[in-house]
């Protein structure tokens, strides 16, 4: 299977350098991982227009097999400059931990300790293996914060931190050892250079005109407010926007369910307990049932303080349910879309499932989610690439068996969550 090749930035000893990554593909039946160099070099360049020189010229290297690579020497410079989600800073981890652990912290752990597998992996460095399986923390990064709650949470990263102090030298010194600025052509260098200041000088012309903006937006910003404000005050607000809880509407590849979700300090919470969703086939099922108050004591949405108007409404007869279009989220067919890549998917329906996806799994304190949809994974980078598309990334390559596959589990997953009524 083809998968992408992804420009990275490594923060190492000597320096900021960009490379090449392809994650795991498969190919005749084996899989494979790679990085951009020889043998037992790794090709790193200090920005991109080296990067760009090197790869239009080159005739020799671990990627030159890739089932993509012949995408990879017609891009131009700009394409070759690593995003935010493809930056590592390994100099930067001993600050890292020195840090609380909390959601974005380990995060950001999480990628890099990824990405310093795989450079040992790919590279067979044993030293950095032995650094990383010195403490139990080091792989449950990837499962977000909760293992790092409590008690036996906070001795685990502490131990990790203790690791980290100790050892991570270690695992810098391997591979800033392995690291080889390859010559370039010097007149390939001088266009690609070109090419470089052109994009950064247009990148800083249009920051300057945003930033000379900025005074006559916030001024008609000023003298819209109020009149909003006004249209605010006016506007009728509805009763479920009044009670802060939303109807949401699920449209699976069988059946459409009804049931209800809020936020409380950004926290999603639906109506159910102990992980599972309580749903039903229509609006004035769902309705009905909420007459009944007694079946809801032990919902979750029972601690929301507006909780009691809801159901007082509900067994007056008085409560409507209704799903608006930003609370329909419609799964069904998205597969399908995946697929065949990213033309044919919908950016709106693909973010509205994944904040679905996302919402519940984090209500259960599920992690399986954010760790499938991180950019590190397949079906993360196809993701991102659709939600946030970048001229200056390079698309995802088909054929996405794999992406299609993590995304029936996730919304399987999802679906065995749910508790039809």
């Amino acid at each position: 299977m083809a998968q992408d090749i992804v420009p990275i930035e490594l923060g190492l000893p000597q320096g900021d350098l960009v490379t090449l990554w392809a994650p795991r593909w498969r190919e005749d039946g084996e899989e494979w991982e790679a990085f951009l160099g020889d043998e037992d070099d790794l090709y790193a360049f200090p920005d991109a227009a080296h990067l760009a020189a090197f790869v239009r010229t080159a005739e020799q290297h671990d990627l030159i097999d890739h089932p993509a690579w012949h995408v990879v020497p017609a891009l131009n410079v700009p394409e070759l400059i690593p995003d935010d989600d493809h930056s590592y800073d390994l100099v930067g981890v001993p600050e890292l931990v020195a840090e609380e652990p909390d959601s974005w912290t380990i995060s950001e752990l999480a990628e890099i300790v990824g990405i310093v597998r795989s450079l040992a992996d790919v590279c067979e460095l044993e030293e950095v293996h032995e650094v990383l399986d010195a403490t139990e923390g080091f792989s449950l990064l990837e499962q977000g914060r909760l293992p790092f709650t409590g008690r036996e949470g906070e001795r685990l990263w502490t131990d990790l931190s203790e690791a980290v102090s100790e050892k991570w030298d270690t695992v810098l010194d391997a591979i800033d050892s392995l690291v080889t600025v390859a010559d370039v052509d010097a007149t390939v260098l001088e266009q690609t250079a070109e090419e470089l200041a052109a994009f950064l000088e247009e990148s800083a012309e249009a920051e300057a005109g945003v930033e000379d903006g900025d005074e006559d937006l916030e001024d008609l910003e000023n003298a819209s407010e109020s009149e909003d404000e006004e249209e605010e005050e006016e506007a009728p607000t509805g009763f479920w926007a009044e009670v802060g809880i939303d109807p949401i509407k699920i449209v699976t590849a069988d059946k459409e369910y009804y049931t209800l979700r809020c936020y409380l300090d950004d926290e999603p919470i639906f109506l159910g307990s102990d992980g599972r969703i309580d749903v039903w086939t229509s609006p004035k099922a769902l309705a009905r049932k909420l007459a009944d108050s007694a079946e809801f004591a032990e919902s979750d949405l029972a601690e929301v303080s507006t909780w009691d108007e809801v159901l007082t409404k509900a067994t007056a007869g008085e409560l409507e349910v209704e799903a608006d279009t930003d609370n329909t989220y419609v799964l069904a067919g998205l597969d399908e879309d995946l697929a065949e890549g990213t033309d044919a998917i919908d950016p709106t329906q693909l973010e509205l499932a994944v904040e679905l996806l996302t919402d519940a799994a984090d209500w259960a304190g599920d992690e399986s989610v954010s760790a499938a949809l991180s950019t590190s994974e397949s079906l993360g980078w196809l993701v991102s690439f659709v939600l946030r598309p970048d001229p200056n990334r390079l698309a995802p390559s088909a054929p996405f068996d794999t992406e299609q596959s993590e995304w029936r589990k996730l919304v399987e997953a999802f679906e065995n969550r749910l508790r039809a009524h």
